[in-house]
């Protein structure tokens, strides 16, 4: 049983380390590195969901859709928050809130943008490998910010 945990463990921290490579390779615009974490091969079906945006299904589709937010993003920092992991056998599922900061192209001569802050819960799916974990599927969700108006729908005593 203890041999059984300590694997399970070991597998937990793998899964964990993947994940944070992930974000990592995002705020460096590593296209090189990000490219290396998705799961390799044409037969392979990977998909991905950015908020707002429709399902992009394919590797092919999905690197070209991080290619796309790295040219078009001068900075972003994710601030990962609520990390849980669950495992089935070679399988990973990944969930966590990206308190995101981010800043688009320089205005006026200045050296960045203004900066942006955004909430988006995330699903990331991860498959062992011989080359370790590789992500499957990234799936990400906006939070709505919560308003003072749900307290005016309180119904009268």
């Amino acid at each position: 049983m203890n041999e059984d945990h300590a694997s399970a463990a070991a597998d937990i921290a793998e899964v964990e380390t993947a994940n944070t490579a992930f974000y990592e390779a995002l705020e460096r615009g590593d296209h090189e590195a990000l490219s290396g974490l998705w799961l390799p091969g044409e037969d392979l079906t990977v998909s991905c969901v950015h908020p707002g945006w429709p399902v992009l299904t394919g590797r092919g589709d999905v690197l070209r859709s991080y290619a796309l937010i790295m040219a078009n993003t001068e900075y972003i920092q994710f601030f990962l928050t609520d990390v849980n992991v669950a495992m089935t056998g070679d399988t990973a599922l990944v969930t966590c809130t990206e308190n995101i900061l981010s800043g688009g192209p320089a205005e006026d001569g200045d050296a960045l943008g203004p900066l942006v802050g955004q909430l988006v819960v995330a699903t990331n799916v991860f498959r062992r490998t011989p080359d370790g974990w590789k992500l499957w599927s990234h799936h990400g969700s906006p939070v709505l910010a919560e308003t003072d108006e749900d307290d005016d729908e309180e119904s009268p005593s």
